[in-house]
């Protein structure tokens, strides 16, 4: 059994920052890539970041300069740093844990940005 828990959702101003953070926790021997993904509502969901084992990152074109994907060792829990959040970056952010036996998520964390 594998327990992804996301944390650190909430609402924020225009221009404001927030920060997610996401563990992963039970039966999880080895993990790959770690990702944060948001689905707004009527739309579909996107990747918004992702950091693999070696540290390598990748961002969708909409939040790159805003956002930062970190990874912090030996737990692997994987933090995003949201800065100059726009009311379009209002979500629900969910962390997404890959491991060579399949993909686990987390429950979804919502962040609101009012304008």
């Amino acid at each position: 059994q594998v327990q992804v828990v996301e944390s650190g959702g909430g609402l924020v101003q225009a221009g404001g920052s927030l920060r997610l953070s996401c563990a992963a926790s039970g039966s999880i021997f080895r993990i790959d890539t770690l990702g944060w993904y948001r689905q707004a509502p009527g739309k579909e969901r996107e990747l918004v970041a992702a950091i693999t084992s070696s540290g390598s990152t990748n961002y969708a074109d909409s939040v790159k300069g805003r956002f930062a994907i970190s990874r912090e060792k030996p737990k692997d829990t994987v933090y995003l740093q949201m800065n100059s959040l726009k009311p379009e970056d209002t979500a629900v952010y969910y962390c997404a844990v890959d491991s060579p036996w399949g993909r686990y998520w987390g429950q979804g964390t919502q962040v609101t940005v009012s304008s």
